[in-house]
């Protein structure tokens, strides 16, 4: 056993450089068909990405009364507004902090807030961040029920809008790779198939003068293995370079815009690549070796 698939390994790698053009070109596909799956997946990466950091921007502001006490029932209302299923921090505002905020936001304007300095009209409030947009109608309505609420504003419109989005995009990035990966799969069967195809003289010689089906198989499987690996590699180190530069550009000019990390990404993204690569390239080559052998 140990015989026959050193010799199929043997036999395959030299299958690889004996048939140079048609090992090129078959590589070549491999390549190029799993550098589109990579741009794909790249893709679907990122807007996943950005809906998650869309979803961890949403957030409700819960304002106080104006009698509300914040030395006295601070602690309790954070810890109340904390308890609500799917609220994932809150983080306490006094108003001295929001006129702050907003003498920032006005600028060189900032003057016009004199007026209102010594009577601030602003309330105390505890921003919350939800760690599920899809229960924020829930929390909203849970943080209204509190004594010490005035009011709890939320952009309806924009949550709604924005749920949708990420929901949509998401689907979208799944979608996407779903179909091409099936486009993949077929281009690469295809193209292994015509190189077992070109060898069917040299595969009939073998069955005429008795040698077994594992014999005829070994070699053949393990080339196609080798050309989907070397195809995936190819295809890896393209759009590892590709990427890298993309987010030190992004980075450098735009760094307002998500954009996934390259590490651990790239690496996770290489070793899919050589996996889909080599498996696809074994099947394709075992189901185009079956067909012939059984012919």
């Amino acid at each position: 056993m140990w015989r026959l698939l050193g010799r199929s390994v043997v036999e395959g790698f030299k299958g690889v450089f004996s048939h140079g053009l048609m090992s090129l070109a078959s590589m070549g596909t491999v390549a190029i068909s799993l550098l589109v799956l990579a741009l794909f997946l790249v893709l679907a990466a990122n807007l996943a990405y950005v809906a998650d950091v869309l979803e961890e921007q949403v957030e409700v502001v819960v304002y106080c009364n104006p009698e509300f006490d914040r030395d006295q029932w601070g602690d309790l209302l954070m810890d109340k507004l904390s308890d609500i299923p799917a609220v994932a921090s809150v983080t306490f505002v006094t108003k001295e902090e929001a006129l702050d905020r907003l003498r920032e936001q006005f600028g060189a304007q900032a003057e016009l807030l004199e007026a209102v300095e010594e009577d601030n009209p602003l309330r105390d409030s505890v921003e919350i961040t939800v760690s599920n947009p899809a229960e924020i109608d829930n929390i909203v309505q849970q943080a209204r029920q509190l004594e010490s609420v005035e009011d709890v504003v939320y952009q309806r419109e924009v949550v709604q809008r924005l749920y949708a989005l990420t929901e949509a995009l998401r689907s979208a990035g799944v979608v996407l790779v779903f179909l091409l990966a099936v486009a993949t799969f077929l281009l690469i069967s295809n193209t292994v198939r015509l190189t077992i195809y070109a060898r069917r003289e040299q595969i009939e010689i073998m069955k005429l003068v008795g040698a077994t089906p594992a014999f005829i198989w070994g070699p053949l499987v393990i080339e196609g293995t080798v050309l989907g690996l070397l195809g995936a590699s190819l295809a890896g180190g393209v759009i590892a370079w590709g990427y890298a530069d993309l987010f030190a550009a992004v980075e450098a000019s735009l760094p307002f815009v998500p954009i996934v990390r390259p590490t651990p990404f790239l690496h996770n993204l290489l070793q899919l690549l050589l996996a889909v690569g080599g498996v696809l390239g074994m099947l394709s080559s075992c189901f185009s070796v079956w067909r012939y052998v059984r012919l």
